[in-house]
């Protein structure tokens, strides 16, 4: 269904742009009045609302106020004239996804900042649509991304979740394995029984072993009492080995000969005991180059990979960057109990063009540092990015050249544009403070943002 889009606006030329810049990619509802607008909200379900500053009836931002209080995740947009910027860049600190002055001059820009309030709408609802399915089946864990690399992973895992097979899932650090995890688990005919989970990269080997193995009371020093492993603990359930690369090659034989029979003697015993699991296992390397290294057995590898899982990197979840991010702004924003957002349009950009070598993961904690130690209000790239990069050291350089590719003209204006508006933003609307922040004369400031049709006074 192609997006729901009302524009309210008593001017019938602003109408009829709008209704044929947005005729072929949207569903256009047209309101020349407050009273008209609040009909409509009532009786439809809009993905986007544009709303003139000044209506017969109402004020613009007034009333987007009443609309975002029967909807906080409603996306709009302001359509203000120049004497009323001021009051735009308030209602930006409130929610307002973005404002445009009149009259409107660079239609590109105009389709663009639309698509990106679109792409935040999706995100909003897809993370609603989802908190709703939890709901009804609340142990299954939260996993957000519809990118078609995600969704063949997430089609596999529905697949042999009910299945009892070994299951291994490859993927880079950070992409969310031991969420997949998780997910298998919740999702298989196992989900009331124990899910238990080994990292065997943070342990050492005598440790894993009688982590998983058990051990009987006196079998080494310090073994006081007889404790039961992670094996016999998981019967009827989950064992989870992650990082399974780097098991010794000593525990890789004792494991091998588990899985054969799934019988396993405790430390210090000799009675064979059995237990009734299913094994997943995940790495964060190629599998098959550790066989052929030397460094893992083959015969284990086999074992286990009788179905391999890839978790694709962030890099190839094209769409899911900024779903991903709103889902962390409002656990953050919940948990730091701050108003913090939405992102602003060049944020937006930032986010997606990116390379995230840290995956999910790096995703996460860039969100919760924004939401720490940002007052609250919009989060704009300097607030994700303050030292002007991200913690891959190569991100600033990547967003800068991604949205620089263009004439020279064209990037000239689109920088100057932003760096008036963050300015104004900053200044809370006065142009006198930005002026002075700028370091530009006043009487140039003005004329570089009438020159730009950036935001200026009458």
């Amino acid at each position: 269904m192609p997006p729901k889009i009302l524009v309210v606006d008593d001017d019938r030329h602003t109408r009829v742009l709008f209704e044929r810049l947005l005729a072929k990619s949207a569903q256009v509802t047209l309101a020349l009045s407050g009273a008209e607008a609040r009909q409509c909200f009532a009786a439809d379900d809009f993905n986007l609302v544009l709303m003139d500053q000044r209506l017969p009836d109402a004020n613009g931002i007034e009333l987007l106020r009443e609309f975002r209080a029967r909807r906080p995740h409603l996306v709009s947009i302001l359509m203000t004239g120049f004497a009323d910027v001021r009051d735009a860049v308030a209602a930006v600190r409130e929610g307002l996804f973005d404002y445009q002055t009149k009259p409107f001059d660079d239609l590109e820009a105009i389709e663009a900042v639309i698509g990106k309030a679109l792409e935040l709408d999706r995100a909003y609802r897809e993370i609603d649509g989802l908190r709703q399915r939890l709901a009804s089946e609340p142990d299954l864990p939260l996993v957000v991304g519809q990118s078609p690399a995600m969704e063949r992973a997430l089609a596999q895992i529905r697949q042999v979740a009910g299945l009892d097979t070994t299951v291994l899932l490859e993927g880079e650090s950070g992409t969310g394995k031991d969420l997949a995890a998780h997910l298998l688990h919740a999702s298989s005919p196992r989900a009331a029984k124990p899910f238990l989970e080994v990292n065997c990269g943070g342990l050492p080997e005598t440790l894993l072993e009688s982590l998983l193995f058990g051990y009987e009371k006196g079998a080494f020093t310090g073994a006081g009492q007889a404790t039961a492993g992670y094996i016999e603990k998981a019967h009827g359930g989950d064992l989870f080995l992650d990082e399974i690369a780097d098991m010794s090659p000593k525990l890789q034989s004792s494991l091998l000969r588990v899985l054969q029979d799934h019988s396993y003697t405790r430390i210090g015993s000799t009675q064979p005991r059995t237990a009734d699991f299913r094994l997943i296992c995940a790495t964060n390397r190629p599998l098959l180059g550790e066989v052929k290294a030397g460094r893992f057995r083959e015969d284990l590898y086999y074992r286990i990979a009788v179905v391999a899982v890839r978790i694709p990197p962030l890099r190839e979840r094209a769409g899911d960057v900024v779903p991903l991010a709103t889902h962390f702004l409002d656990h953050y924003n919940a948990r730091f109990a701050k108003t913090c957002g939405p992102f602003t349009p060049a944020a937006m950009r930032a986010l997606e063009s990116c390379p995230w070598e840290g995956n999910v993961r790096q995703l996460q904690h860039c969100i919760e540092r924004a939401v720490a130690l940002h007052a609250g209000g919009p989060l704009d790239c300097l607030h994700l990015f303050p030292d002007g990069q991200a913690a891959s050291g190569r991100c600033a350089g990547e967003v800068a050249e991604a949205e620089f590719i263009c004439g020279y003209q064209e990037a000239r204006a689109e920088f100057e544009r932003d760096y008036l508006r963050r300015l104004l933003t900053q200044a809370g609307g006065n142009v006198s403070e930005a002026a002075r922040l700028s370091g530009i004369p006043r009487q140039n400031f003005y004329v570089r943002m009438k020159r730009w049709r950036a935001v200026t006074e009458k």
